[in-house]
This record gives structure tokens, C-alpha cells and sequence, in this order.
């Protein structure tokens, strides 16, 4: 698996960073938190990209792997942040898996919108429970770690890092695999892929459920990053909208480009926002479209070009 350079690149920039982390002032340390967290759902995303497939719909398994953390810790009383972290993950890709029967037979706006629709359901279930925190949603306990109780967030980064190394290198073998390897050609020709005695349908129900449990377990990290669930920063059609844009941001070149989006995304929300709480959507719309305009590609194609040009 370390063979190739994008896993030796993870590996050991992970470790820089856990590393780094330590010496890195709590605000920071935050925003690497949310970013890797979140990259983790645009990582599942960019699986689905790569089979030419768009899910406007993905806050449904964020949210579900969210509001799990929530439910165990209020209902259960469960703070362990590997268990809270499973949990969210087994829970989203169940979900996924049963939902992947439906959707491994649509394709293109019907396939987006059909996610969408489920992901709005369950927000309308949500804001009208009163159980499940409505509008307001829950507050959650700081996870532990075996029992013990950190007196800082940086476990919990470590952690969070962690996850996001192993994830990454997961997915990065997935798709060095003989089905992993199919994404291009279902994207292309999906009746060459059944000739040659492939099932596409099969291929696209595991592609979703891998992005589903990866989504989960993004919700549950982000979860536990904010202390915090509700509907409309988990579940709302608006946070679809912002993994499909990161992703776009990222670009599909490569399994550290959502990692790296994120990050950007992260930052310029923060700087937006402090410069112009009033307008930070509209400076972080305009950013982004600028970006996109001149690297269609994504800031991985960037990375890439630059990569070549030195090599």
C-alpha cells in the first residue's frame, strides 16, 4: 500500500501534523478538526464523482452519523469517542446499504435529486420531533478516550487525524482494486462494463455505501468537534450543497485533494466571516467560483501541474 507516492504522502503528512499539532494554538487546531471531518464526506463524494455520479443529498448520512453521537450520549449515556464514532459510521452505511438498492438504478439529476429528497425527509422528521431536539437540536458531553477524560481537544484531534490517514489510504487501495478500478469505465460506458461480465449495478451499490459510512463517520467526528448537533448545520439541504462544492473545489485527481479543499474552505469561511459577517457568503461564493473558473479541475490540478513541472 505504501508503495505509491499519494500513500507515503498521507502517512507522513499525517504525522507532520499530529506532530505540529501540539505546538499549534487551540483555533487552529479547531479548524483542522472541522476540516478533516468533513473531508471524510467529500472523500465518500469523490467516490461517487469518479463513477459520474452526484448525491445533492449526502447530509442525510452526515446527519445521521451526527445525530447517532447525540443519541448515544443522551440516551445511553455513551462517551467513548471510538464508540460514538462507530456507531455514526455502522449506523449511515446501514442506512446506505439498504438505500443503495434504490438508488444503484438511477443516474445523472435523477440520481441527485432522488438523495436529496431522502435527505429532506429526515430533516423535516428531525425540526418537527420534539424528541429528537427539533430546531434546536442537542448538546454533547466531550467524548473520552477508554474512560479518560481529556483536559484538551488535542486527542481528540490526534484521533481525528488518524481517522482521516487511515480513511484516506483505504480509499486510496479501493480504488487501486479491480472494482475500485471500474469508476471511469461506468462513468464512460456502462453496457462495455457489463460485456466484459461485471455487474455495474453491484459496483454502484458498494461505491454508495462506502460513501454513505464514510459520510457517517464525518457527521460523528463534526459532532464531536462542535459539541453540538441540529438540523440545520447537519442535515439541511445546504449542507449537500456545501460537500458537492468542496468536492468540485477539491477536484476527483486525487484522495488528499478533499483534505486539502476542506482546509481551504475552512479558512476562507473563517477570514469571510470576520471581515464581513454580513456578506462571508457572498465573499466565499465569488472565491470560489473564481477558482473553479480557472481550474475546472479542482486545486488538485493545480498540485498536480506544479507536481510535473518539478519533476
Amino acid at each position: 500500500m505504501l508503495r505509491d507516492t499519494t500513500s507515503k504522502v498521507v502517512l507522513f503528512g499525517g504525522i507532520a501534523i499530529i506532530l505540529l499539532g501540539a505546538m499549534m494554538p487551540n483555533w487552529i487546531v479547531n479548524q483542522l478538526m472541522f476540516g478533516f471531518s468533513r473531508a471524510l464526506a467529500i472523500l465518500g463524494l469523490l467516490v461517487l464523482w469518479r463513477t459520474g455520479l452526484v448525491s445533492f443529498g449526502h447530509a442525510f448520512y452526515f446527519g445521521l452519523g451526527a445525530y447517532t453521537v447525540a443519541i448515544v450520549d443522551i440516551q445511553l449515556g455513551v462517551t467513548d469517542v471510538f464508540i460514538r464514532l462507530l456507531g455514526g459510521a455502522i449506523i449511515a452505511g446501514f442506512a446506505g446499504f439498504v438505500i443503495g438498492f434504490i438508488m444503484r438504478n438511477y443516474r445523472d439529476i435523477f440520481f441527485a435529486m432522488l438523495n436529496t429528497a431522502i435527505s429532506m425527509v429526515l430533516y423535516g422528521i428531525i425540526v418537527k420531533t420534539e424528541s429528537l431536539g427539533s430546531t434546536d437540536g442537542f448538546a454533547i458531553s466531550l467524548p473520552t478516550i477508554f474512560g479518560i477524560a481529556p483536559e484538551t481537544k488535542y486527542p481528540l484531534f490526534v484521533i481525528i487525524t488518524m481517522i482521516a490517514m487511515i480513511s484516506a489510504l483505504a480509499v486510496n487501495f479501493y480504488l487501486k482494486t479491480t472494482v475500485g478500478r471500474l469508476t471511469t469505465p461506468i462513468r464512460d460506458n456502462e453496457i462495455r462494463v457489463e460485456y466484459l461480465g461485471f455487474s455495474v449495478a453491484h459496483a454502484i451499490h458498494l461505491k454508495y455505501t462506502i460513501s454513505a459510512v464514510l459520510a457517517g463517520g464525518a457527521g460523528a467526528l463534526m459532532a464531536m468537534s462542535l459539541g453540538q448537533v441540529d438540523p440545520d448545520s447537519m442535515i439541511n439541504w445546504t449542507v449537500s450543497g456545501e460537500l458537492v462544492f468542496i468536492t468540485i473545489l477539491s477536484g476527483p485527481g486525487n484522495v488528499i485533494a478533499p483534505f486539502i479543499g476542506s482546509l481551504v474552505f475552512e479558512v476562507l469561511r473563517t477570514y469571510a466571516f470576520e471581515l464581513a459577517p454580513q456578506a462571508w457568503q457572498l465573499i466565499v461564493g465569488a472565491t470560489f467560483l473564481t477558482i473553479i473558473f480557472f481550474l475546472p479541475g479542482g486545486i488538485w490540478s493545480l498540485i498536480a501541474k506544479l507536481g510535473r513541472k518539478n519533476s
